[in-house]
């Protein structure tokens, strides 16, 4: 049986981002390797994503408190 992985594009596609903006991310290690293309399974892709934190670095910070009298004159 022929085993069958995903190119980057592809792996960008299954996520639903552009293969420029994978550049970003901490990509699996890849399960296969051509020359130099990587290639990946599509369950090693589904757990890595489904394990991803939520929004982006600094989501569950709080809002720093705001002055409310800024600008006001006494």
């Amino acid at each position: 049986m022929t085993q069958h992985y995903l190119s980057r594009a592809q792996f960008g596609e299954r996520i639903g981002v552009k293969p420029a903006s994978l550049g970003r991310y901490k990509l699996p290690e890849p399960d296969a390797m051509i020359g130099d293309v990587r290639g990946w399974l599509p369950d090693t892709i589904d757990t890595w994503h489904a394990a991803r934190p939520g929004k982006g670095a600094g989501a569950g910070r709080k809002p720093k408190p705001r002055d409310n009298h800024a600008g006001l004159s006494e």
